[in-house]
């Protein structure tokens, strides 16, 4: 399915930025155009290993290996870099590849504006959204904020005096989180102080070094800390509780009287100008995957929330993501 792919030049920095993290990763071998009759698949994942991305699109591709779903195996890539922007340019840089696919999400699409590029998911392949993912308040160990009210009380006090931080750029989940808990609770978003980190393992890093006082993010990639004792969960984002052994006393917002609801979400594209034919073929092993007890317990394992849809419910949904994004990053004067 063809598509028409706008463009404009990138601001000369970003722009510079961009091509550098795309040369480091060329070597890589991801992306690199198959014939169609080649039934092993490349899976790139826009960020670093064990990153929220990483976790899906591997939970996916194994469920897709083990049950011999595409007759073949897959080459999985992380291609760091620009908040998923580096990885995207790659993906429309495969135009017509048909044995291809990346997983995404809502970070990606903050991404693509934050950093100048003007295309968007949907100008790829939509194939298919996989799952909703609530979001987290983390604080580390030894901070005094010890429920959600504490950082509540403090941050109403003093907005600009506590730096908080997320796993994502500007317009992506772990920024949308808390500029919408801020208009929430009364604050002016604009007051937020908000330092990007280029996925989980960076963000961890900023918390146990004390480089920022709260964290916005996916808690499925803080498990770890969160048992050890290093990390403490204030609340999460979701209508309900998360069921994993170290985060099911962690409240959710709304227990704790704060009216926000909020959840991320991931999908996979394939690159753009593949075949109609191919795409519909690709949306079936994806719905043959999601329709196995394997993805189902995969979903249980990581508290994921079921939200599959695909082809052109896919790209519609696509389309209001980026509708969302743009109005708040425009509201915020980031564009």
């Amino acid at each position: 399915m063809a598509r028409t792919t706008r463009r404009r030049r990138c601001p000369r920095s970003l722009a510079t930025a961009l091509a550098l993290a795309l040369a480091a990763v060329t070597v890589s071998g991801c992306g690199v155009t198959r014939g169609a009759d080649d039934r092993d698949l490349a899976m790139m994942i826009p960020n670093s290993p064990g990153g929220g991305y990483d976790q899906t699109g591997r939970a996916a591709v194994t469920v897709l290996e083990q049950d011999g779903i595409t007759g073949g195996s897959f080459e999985v890539t992380n291609i760091m870099g620009a908040g998923g922007s580096v990885a995207m340019t790659r993906l429309m840089n495969a135009e017509g590849d048909e044995n291809t696919m990346m997983t995404v999400g809502l970070g990606v699409v903050g991404s693509l504006y934050s950093f100048g590029l003007d295309y968007r998911l949907q100008d790829a392949t939509p194939l298919a959204q996989l799952i909703e993912d609530q979001e987290g308040v983390l604080v580390p160990a030894d901070s005094p904020y010890r429920t959600i009210e504490d950082f509540v009380k403090a941050w109403q006090a003093d907005p600009h005096g506590i730096v908080v931080g997320g796993g994502s750029s500007p317009g992506g989940p772990d920024h949308l989180f808390p500029m919408q808990l801020a208009k929430a609770l009364d604050i002016e978003p604009k007051k937020v102080r908000y330092v990007p980190y280029d996925g989980g393992g960076p963000l961890t890093s900023a918390l146990l070094g004390h480089k920022i006082q709260v964290g916005f993010s996916g808690l499925g990639e803080f498990e770890g800390q969160i048992e050890a004792g290093e990390l403490r969960a204030l609340a999460v984002s979701g209508d309900e509780r998360l069921t994993g052994a170290s985060v099911k006393d962690v409240p959710t917002l709304t227990e704790s009287g704060i009216d926000l609801v909020f959840t991320n979400w991931r999908g996979v594209l394939a690159p753009p100008g593949i075949s109609d034919e191919r795409r519909d073929e690709l949306i079936g092993y994806l719905q043959e995957m999601h329709d196995s007890p394997e993805w189902q317990q995969a979903l249980e394992d990581n508290g994921w929330i079921d939200a599959f849809r695909t082809g052109d419910d896919f790209e519609a949904f696509l389309e209001e993501q980026d509708a969302r994004v743009a109005s708040t990053l425009k509201e915020l004067g980031l564009i």
